[in-house]
């Protein structure tokens, strides 16, 4: 039964991304590919980030891209309850959406098995130094240790 729940909540993932982006995201798009990011320094974010999009099959959402940093950021993979589990953690850092209300909330209901480890990532996210908001297009060539490192601190 969780594996069909797993399947609905990556369709309704798939078809409000682009809906919700579209119509609601005021965010510039980065106009980058995963080449582009690939071609970084190897110790960069920008890289890092690259590699997570090819290892994962991905490309950027234009728009959205830093939902793609926070997972290179945390570590959470892009299974459906890791998906949700970072909106927890990002709701604990302080963001505020009407996307992240609608994962958090319809997630929740439909994936309730996580609810621990939902809650432990909203935990998480409360102790982090700020970083739903950080220019992460700017922060590219940034050394990925040196970004990771200032935004967990010694807590986690």
């Amino acid at each position: 039964m969780k594996k069909y729940r797993k399947t609905l909540v990556a369709f309704l993932f798939e078809v409000t991304q682009g809906i919700y982006t579209k119509y609601f995201k005021k965010n510039t798009p980065w106009h980058l590919s995963k080449k582009d990011l690939l071609k970084y320094a190897k110790s960069s974010f920008g890289y890092k980030l690259g590699l997570f999009l090819d290892q994962n099959g991905f490309d950027l959402i234009p728009k959205a891209e830093r939902h793609d940093a926070y997972h290179v950021i945390t570590g959470y993979t892009s299974n459906e309850e890791d998906e949700i589990a970072l909106q927890y953690l990002c709701f604990g850092n302080g963001k505020r959406s009407l996307y992240l209300f609608g994962v958090v909330i319809i997630g929740s209901i439909i994936l309730p098995d996580y609810w621990r480890y939902y809650l432990k990532s909203y935990h998480l996210g409360k102790n982090l130094n700020r970083f739903y908001d950080l220019d992460y297009k700017g922060l590219l060539n940034t050394d990925f240790k040196t970004l990771k490192t200032s935004i967990f601190n010694k807590k986690q």
